[in-house]
């Protein structure tokens, strides 16, 4: 099996499951009990919450542990809009984000609030022109996400925080893709709020964070007890916590590393596909993006059959499209980006992760040329083009 597809989630590495399997079975208290058993679970968990700050430039009393991005996207959205509502209810966001921002902003819209979408280049990057002339007196939150997660655009961060403060603005951003995946620093690029999930960067799965800069009123998310400095109720998952601790140290230490040999992998993908394959295209910025993100639409064919395809060559790979209620959406990004219905139809989204080798990527590639090559010899609008083509070299 070749696996491609480490932006929907990565393989826990061996490191950091040896460090979580102590706190199964052998230090299994609750952190918040006040025996000593208790103090070395608890000692874990804050160790792991300044290895999570550090690798941001954060301090350990600014990181709030909860159940994953998506999670914590919501409260940042929803406590932001709540805290901040006597200044006034109007929400900035892009129109590329993930839907845990997108659907939570939707939500506040029936509660009230106004949000602007603000649009995308051909690439993905966030017109600022357009943010910045969408803020106004009551504009409380700017949430724009740090990189794509579909077509792995990363955004112009420092400029967006820049913004924000100027205007006296909370400044959001998702970064779920980003962590642990390329250098984020929350002071230099002026983030208030920053959203993570522990299996992005090969931590566990159910276990993510919300940086808080200090200063900032967040409300309680989840309410029934004191955990979290009273934030976030709940026991602790301390397995998770110790796991997601380990991964970012683990990221800390090999980012430079692995971005340099992720980034030269994605070039020869890239380069090999737009090559070898005809009318195929890269969607997203050219180098502007995650080291691991390469998506390609090849016109003529369904991103969903190509899947199923490489699924039977043992390829995990991903679209940008979604199957829902039983009819084929195109990807809201790929759309944003300006493609037609037609050409988004037909995305194919391939994450590489440090265990990625040269030879899965050529195999890849050859076996994505056949597949292609055999989906559009099954097309009635690719041979109707073929013939209108020739049709037009024979005219000239």
């Amino acid at each position: 099996m070749i696996y491609l597809d480490n932006a929907a989630t990565t393989k826990v590495s061996e490191e950091v499951f040896e460090a979580m399997k102590p706190y199964f079975c052998e230090q299994y208290a609750n952190p918040s009990a006040i025996y000593s058993f208790a103090g070395k679970a608890m000692k874990a968990v804050e160790e792991s919450r300044k290895s999570i700050a550090d690798l941001i430039g954060a301090q350990s009393n600014e990181i709030y542990f909860t159940a994953g991005g998506s999670e914590s996207d919501n409260w940042a959205v929803k406590s932001a809009a709540e805290c901040c509502k006597a200044k006034g209810k109007h929400i900035i966001t892009s129109t590329i984000e993930h839907h845990a921002v997108l659907h939570t902003c939707q939500y506040l819209e029936k509660q009230g609030y106004e949000v602007t979408y603000v649009n995308v280049d051909e690439h993905g990057v966030i017109r600022l022109d357009e943010l910045e002339a969408a803020i106004r007196p009551d504009t409380i939150l700017i949430t724009v996400m740090a990189a794509n997660n579909e077509i792995g655009t990363i955004q112009p961060l420092k400029e967006i925080g820049a913004l924000a403060k100027k205007g006296g603005i909370l400044f959001h951003t998702d970064a779920v893709q980003a962590y642990g995946h390329i250098p984020l620093d929350v002071d230099e690029l002026g983030i208030d709020m920053l959203s993570a999930s522990g299996h992005k960067f090969h931590g566990p799965k159910g276990i993510g964070f919300l940086y808080v800069r200090k200063g900032v009123r967040i409300g309680s998310f989840v309410h029934g007890g004191a955990q979290e400095r009273s934030r976030r109720a709940g026991t602790l998952n301390v397995p998770g916590i110790v796991g997601i601790g380990a991964a970012a140290c683990r990221a800390a230490a090999s980012m430079q590393e692995r971005q340099e040999r992720e980034t030269a992998l994605r070039d020869h993908l890239i380069r090999r596909v737009l090559a070898e394959i005809p009318f195929s295209r890269l969607n997203g910025h050219g180098t502007d993006r995650l080291p691991g993100n390469a998506n390609f639409c090849f016109r003529f064919i369904e991103g969903e059959s190509l899947l199923i395809l490489l699924d039977q060559q043992g390829i995990c790979a991903s679209s940008g499209s979604a199957c829902t209620s039983g009819s084929l959406d195109p990807s809201h990004v790929l759309l944003a980006i300006g493609l037609p219905h037609e050409i988004a139809h037909g995305s194919l989204r391939l994450t590489l992760s440090e265990e990625t080798t040269m030879e899965d990527i050529d195999h890849t590639v050859d076996v994505v040329k056949k597949i292609v090559e055999r989906l559009r010899s099954m097309s009635p609008l690719y041979e109707d083009f073929i013939r209108q083509n020739r049709k037009k070299d024979e005219e000239a």
